[in-house]
């Protein structure tokens, strides 16, 4: 494909796992950016508390931002983002971890 061709869209899929060594600590910082965000009502506000209170994983969904990763490269500008972040059952020596093989997509 010549550069005339190819698209202007690029997706980035990208899958993390992280270790919570400080539940505390992560709630916290939650708890932090919730009562610092303006554009929340005071209804959103209470329900997003709740949520990351209740549960880990939305704690980390509020305080990871895919606009960050992109922030700062040159010549893009990010047009549509969403992620989720669940509890998952991690095992490093189980295949389906072995990120190496993803199928067809390539590892960079």
């Amino acid at each position: 494909m010549s550069n005339g061709d190819t698209s202007r869209f690029v997706r980035l899929r990208v899958e993390l796992v992280m270790e919570i060594s400080d539940s505390d600590q992560l709630t916290g910082a939650a708890l932090d950016g919730i009562s610092g965000e303006d554009h929340m009502t005071d209804q959103e506000r209470g329900y997003a508390r709740e949520a990351v209170q209740a549960e880990p994983a939305e704690a980390v969904a509020h305080l990871i931002d895919p606009f960050d990763l992109i922030n700062d490269v040159p010549g893009v500008e990010l047009v549509q983002a969403s992620w989720s972040s669940e509890e998952t059952d991690y095992d490093p020596e189980a295949e389906e971890w072995d990120l190496g093989d993803a199928g067809d997509d390539e590892d960079v």
